[in-house]
């Protein structure tokens, strides 16, 4: 879609004078909250030509839906169409200041586990950016395994307790169907570890199978248990967990200039279900902005999304990214948004 609107852009003569006033409009709007007119464009902005010229490239943005006018109003607003064509081809990613780099670093690096990570996150998402902040948890179905410890609750009963690469923690209990010495214990604990460590969760099914039938003796009863809350541990329990902050910044934002209730959107944003969908379906390295009628969800249909993957390297561990109306800070918010998931992919990569 992006494609196509760049190339009809270049179809439909927008100049790149035209579409210095597109971008005009855009920052103007964004930064004042209000309909822009010629006038105030060649104040504001080294245009080079004469108000009406620019009220004539003005008409031309109009026509072709790139902007429009609203009812109360002698001046114009950027339309969907207008805001997709300034990300695609007009803005330019403001980079953070120094100051900015720092400050993200230092809030961030003093996590003490990955609950903290991820809240962190999702706080510093928000007050940087203004807007509703979304972060995925490190998804299961994306891990490996880093650690598998057996806990002695009794003889009959042990604390299965999972850490993947990620930092998460998963805990099950594990009703054996007899009585099992220490020592056998720390044999099993040997045998899954030295099996199943490194391996991505997605991966260990038969190698969990594998040792069942490997393991003879007085250990196979307890590895035949062991082995199914393995399996429903590594596997089966792939529920995706979000974090998310700042849906007072919603008011902040005009949205109820538009549509006369946030409620809508605040019940879209309840659904962890439409959250995933918002900020799970990424690649490595791409920022992904869906504007208004370009969201699939019918209630965030007034808002942008701002999305990206992160994880250490290429490896993508999960998503994060805001919600917002569609009159923000592009620049800004790509800017933010990529850099936050950047140095969080650091940090778990230094985990």
């Amino acid at each position: 879609m992006a494609d196509a609107l760049q190339q009809e852009g270049g179809r439909m003569g927008l100049d790149d004078r035209k579409l210095a006033v597109l971008r005009a409009i855009v920052e103007d709007y964004v930064a004042t909250q209000e309909p822009v007119g010629s006038k105030t464009l060649v104040e504001r902005h080294q245009l080079g030509v004469s108000p009406a010229t620019v009220r004539n490239d003005m008409a031309v943005l109009e026509e072709e839906g790139y902007i429009q006018q609203p009812h109360t109003s002698a001046g114009r607003v950027p339309t969907d169409r207008g805001y997709r064509l300034f990300v695609d081809r007009l803005s330019r990613v403001k980079p953070l200041t120094p100051a900015e780099r720092r400050a993200i670093e230092r809030f961030l690096v003093g996590a003490v586990d990955l609950d903290d990570v991820v809240h962190r996150t999702v706080r510093l998402l928000a007050q940087l950016t203004r807007q509703v902040a979304v972060v995925q948890y490190p998804s299961l179905a994306r891990s490996s395994v880093r650690h598998l410890e057996l806990v002695p609750i009794s003889t009959t009963r042990l604390m299965l307790v999972m850490i993947v690469d990620t930092g998460r923690v998963e805990q099950r209990l594990v009703e054996l169907p007899g009585p099992i010495l220490p020592d056998d214990v720390i044999d099993l604990r040997q045998l899954v570890n030295e099996k199943l460590v490194g391996t991505r969760l997605a991966d260990t099914p038969p190698l969990v199978q594998a040792l069942v039938d490997e393991v003879t003796g007085v250990l196979r009863p307890a590895m035949t248990t062991l082995s199914t809350v393995l399996l429903e541990t590594l596997v089966e329990r792939h529920e995706e967990r979000i974090a998310l902050a700042g849906t007072a910044n919603l008011t902040r934002g005009g949205l109820l200039d538009f549509q006369g209730s946030l409620r809508p959107i605040l019940e879209a944003l309840e659904e962890e279900v439409v959250l995933l969908k918002l900020i799970g379906e990424v690649e490595p390295s791409a920022m992904r902005v869906r504007i208004g009628d370009e969201n699939e969800i019918d209630n965030l249909r007034a808002t942008s999304v701002v999305s990206t993957g992160y994880g250490p390297g290429v490896t993508i561990l999960g998503g994060l990214g805001v919600v917002g109306p569609t009159r923000m800070d592009y620049p800004s918010t790509i800017a933010t948004v990529r850099a936050v998931a950047r140095y969080v992919g650091d940090l778990l990569a230094q985990n």
